[in-house]
């Protein structure tokens, strides 16, 4: 009766096709052969795909490239830096670097607790050039560059917080981006 059912199931097979004769020889021991049920054993279960030699060795990686770039942040002093000051018409920014350009202390007149269009005022760029300046000085730092990006009303007075709170200044440049008629201008205010 199985050899009904193997021809049911293979129609157009040529009886002496030598292919068709190796499958069924080897499905023919498969149905002979009873299930025998076997106790469950205590067989250690596979390690998860994440822990392959590969993954491990890359979460090596990024762990030391963590620890490198803390050492690189608590090397010791960093001597020399840039200031960079953005003096827009609503707010003062001061971010100071070092030469790289890795920030090391920053400020801006909403971190130092001004509001609304207080923040536009030369007094909040005095405040925030004095705090980021007192951080960059606590970590070392005592000559700067100075660049100055924007014409707020902070530009002048937050060079002269960062000298009278410790900075030596060596350079002051004005990198305010300026075009060659690029973009078409924004229609006048009317005031």
């Amino acid at each position: 009766m199985a050899e009904d059912i193997q021809k049911d199931i293979q129609p157009d097979v040529d009886p002496g096709d030598s292919a068709v004769q190796d499958v069924s020889a080897q499905q023919a021991p498969a149905e002979q052969a009873p299930v025998q049920d076997v106790p469950a054993q205590d067989v250690p279960a596979e390690e998860p795909a994440d822990e392959t030699p590969a993954a491990e060795a890359s979460v090596e990686t990024s762990a030391t490239m963590d620890d490198s770039r803390r050492r690189a942040r608590s090397r010791g002093a960093i001597s020399a830096g840039i200031v960079h000051i953005k003096a827009t018409f609503n707010n003062t920014m001061v971010s100071i670097t070092d030469m790289r350009g890795g920030v090391i202390a920053w400020c801006n007149a909403g971190r130092a607790g001004f509001k609304g269009s207080r923040k536009s005022t030369s007094f909040a760029a005095t405040l925030v050039a004095q705090d980021a300046a007192r951080q960059a000085v606590g970590k070392g730092m005592h000559e700067v560059e100075v660049r100055v990006q924007g014409a707020g009303a902070g530009r002048e007075s937050a060079i002269r917080a960062l000298q009278s709170a410790g900075l030596s200044i060596s350079v002051i440049q004005d990198v305010t981006p300026i075009p060659h008629n690029g973009c078409r201008a924004r229609k006048r205010r009317r005031v």
